[in-house]
């Protein structure tokens, strides 16, 4: 499978450990760094859709601004948090993998697996 695509943060465990595992099972993922490279609203859009989930099942909670830039209310449209993951990188929970079989927020790791 030469198809598998990590959005990568290197600073995360989690992400550091799901980017083992592809290399246990003889992947080499092309390895996105979101935080380097930032987001388009058209590739977050699309990137839901692939995994089936709200901008809200991807926000990052621990160690970003969510709450400090009014995220976690309720009244925060999708639109209102798709675009500040554009203006903040951090604000996407990582890591996300996708390959031809599907996409995946690999919190836990292992969920890689599934997509495989």
């Amino acid at each position: 499978m030469d198809d598998v695509t990590i959005y990568h943060n290197p600073n995360c465990g989690t992400s550091r450990n799901t980017l083992a595992l592809l290399r246990e099972r003889g992947l080499e993922p092309r390895v996105v760094e979101y935080v380097k490279v930032g987001w388009t609203e058209a590739q977050l859009r699309e990137l839901l859709k692939r995994l089936g989930k709200s901008p809200r099942d991807i926000l990052r909670l621990r160690g970003a601004k969510a709450e400090e830039l009014g995220l976690t209310s309720p009244q925060a449209s999708d639109d209102m948090l798709i675009a500040a993951m554009v203006r903040e990188p951090l604000l996407v929970e990582r890591p996300i993998v996708v390959s031809s079989k599907g996409a995946v927020l690999c919190r836990p790791a292992d969920l890689v697996l599934g997509i495989l």
